[in-house]
């Protein structure tokens, strides 16, 4: 595999660079040095993205009829790599990366030209309706049930664990909308606005003190017909489609990122027995084990691009990425808790405000450690837990 840059692929590296460097305010900087969580807040990760937009690099993956760029694989890394050294705020996956390429593979052509623009220009702002107290890697067990009453569907239930449902204003949602034969082929796929009446969310506080997930009620929300993706009893179909973008790939330039800021603190924090950590031998291995681990992550995700440049969707594939990249994630985590020391327990969210003048308490790249840590914990759970990807694999892959 040879991953040297064409002359092309590098003027192209230095166009983003120097777009970076020019578009990424620091306060927009600061606010990605700080995020503790794969979900930047709405109000840093908006303001980058009608930036983007503005600049037509908001939808790098979307075909050019849609809005998309037009960049082939190798930009498309590019591009991502770049950001995340920059620090540029993570924007929000919820449209941009789930619901829009679910709209451009099942929507009709009224849904595409009327959601697809409001996608991209950020007016609407999604979470996902997926999870349930009783359902959440088992999602054919969901039981928010959707009652077909004349041009709408009545819906009764709860959804939980639902990212940023309190600033969203739009829901992809998978409903129940028949109990009899098998679950999985009696789940529909709706679109609905989160100021229905009826609807009501209450916040669910992280392990980090953060105020990130929900639960979301519905009592009698009426959802216009309109609003289906797909045919009635159809969307597990289309929710294994848009569950192959939310796993796939694109994690190594971010866990990059990640681990040069270890080896950096490593280099500033002091061995037990003296000298700094990068000089300590079994502070060095976990560091090599690691490494080894991120180049074996992106070899995989190269050949995936490959895949992709030749018009294939993700497809198994995805759920090894999903699976190695956030257990590498949470590695790089515990180890920078172990190097940070008594340092990580401080809890400090105020000062981890984008902007705060509070004191930092200890090293300042040891600030959003611990919160990381507790936020990133859940990652190989969401989006199906890693065990459940590694049933796929073992069926598909391996075909046991």
């Amino acid at each position: 595999m040879n991953l040297d840059l064409s002359p092309q692929d590098r003027a192209f590296q230095a166009e983003v660079r120097e777009f970076l460097e020019e578009a990424l305010t620091p306060e927009l900087r600061q606010a990605g040095r700080r995020a503790t969580s794969v979900f930047m807040e709405k109000d840093y990760s908006l303001a980058w993205q009608r930036i983007l937009h503005q600049r037509g690099w908001v939808a790098p993956a979307w075909p050019v009829q849609y809005g998309g760029t037009g960049w082939n694989e190798m930009q498309r890394y590019i591009f991502a790599a770049e950001c995340a050294r920059a620090g540029a705020p993570s924007l929000s996956p919820m449209g941009l990366k789930m619901v829009g390429p679910v709209i451009m593979g099942y929507g009709t052509d009224e849904q595409k030209a009327f959601f697809l623009p409001r996608i991209l220009s950020g007016e609407d702002y999604w979470c996902q309706g997926y999870s349930e107290p009783g359902a959440g890697s088992d999602l054919a067990a969901l039981q928010l049930r959707a009652v077909l009453d004349g041009d709408h569907y009545v819906l009764n239930g709860s959804k939980i664990w639902t990212t940023h449902a309190h600033w969203a204003n739009r829901m992809f949602c998978l409903v129940r909308t028949r109990t009899e034969g098998k679950a999985q082929a009696g789940i529909t796929f709706l679109l609905l606005e989160m100021t229905a009446p009826g609807i009501e969310v209450k916040p669910i506080i992280t392990l980090a003190g953060e105020h990130e997930v929900n639960q979301v009620f519905f009592d009698n929300v009426r959802v216009p017909v309109s609003g289906r993706i797909g045919d009635e009893n159809a969307g597990w179909t289309v929710a294994k489609y848009l569950l192959e973008f939310e796993r796939g790939g694109g994690s190594a330039a971010g866990l990059k990122v990640s681990f040069e800021r270890l080896k950096a603190l490593a280099r500033d924090e002091a061995a037990s027995g003296g000298g700094p950590l990068l000089q300590d031998p079994a502070f060095r291995a976990k560091l090599a084990s690691a490494g080894v681990a991120l180049e074996a992550i992106e070899m995989t995700e190269h050949r995936v691009l490959a895949e992709l440049a030749s018009g294939k969707n993700p497809g198994p594939a995805s759920s090894m990425l999903k699976a190695q990249g956030t257990e590498a994630m949470q590695r790089l985590d515990e180890i920078a808790i172990e190097g940070l020391a008594h340092y990580a327990a401080v809890d400090q969210i105020d000062a981890r405000a984008p902007g705060a003048n509070v004191p930092v308490i200890g090293p300042e790249h040891g600030l959003t450690s611990m919160a990381r840590y507790l936020n990133n914990r859940a990652a190989s759970i969401y989006g199906g837990s890693n065990e459940i990807q590694r049933d796929i694999m073992a069926r598909l892959v391996l075909g046991l």
